[in-house]
């Protein structure tokens, strides 16, 4: 990705991805809240859990968490090609716009196993899939159609970081 602190052996010992700049290590902050989403039918009170959950961004995430290398995740995002970030993001608020919703579903019902199974239902497939999307985004593999509405040069930024 570059060199110095940048320099692909640095990122790789950090466990962020050397050719996009992007840390697998994110995407804990959706799989925690997932875990407890797939949980609520065996375990109705996961609930308080999910409601204190809230959405951190890429940076956020990184500057709250005990991630040994936290300022170069953070460093490294901020170099990383914007079509890549900018695809990331978009997985993510999908993410956070489901969980949101779910958040607001939970605090409607009056009681959380009620409507536990539904809610499990929806995470395994609609967030579990996004949250391989964006672990597919960390690790450079995007799909063309979805680069598409960004332009040509976004896709040719993105080509030229794997050729």
């Amino acid at each position: 990705m570059g060199a110095g602190e940048l320099a692909a052996d640095r990122l790789e010992q950090a466990n962020i991805n050397p050719h996009t700049g992007l840390a697998t290590d994110y995407l804990n902050h959706f799989n925690e809240v997932m875990m407890l989403l797939e949980m609520l039918p065996a375990m109705p009170d996961c609930a308080e859990d999910v409601l204190d959950w809230e959405p951190l961004d890429y940076e956020g995430h990184f500057e709250n968490s005990t991630f040994k290398d936290k300022q170069l995740a953070i460093m490294a995002y901020q170099a990383a090609p914007v079509a890549l970030r900018e695809h990331l993001e978009h997985h993510v608020a999908k993410i956070n716009g489901l969980v949101g919703q779910i958040q607001t579903q939970l605090r409607s019902a009056p009681d959380p196993g009620l409507v536990a199974a539904e809610i499990a239902d929806k995470a395994t497939h609609e967030i579990k899939p996004l949250i391989s999307g964006a672990g597919a985004v960390i690790h450079g593999h995007v799909e063309p159609e979805a680069t598409q509405h960004e332009g040509d040069a976004a896709q040719a930024e993105i080509d030229a970081m794997f050729a």
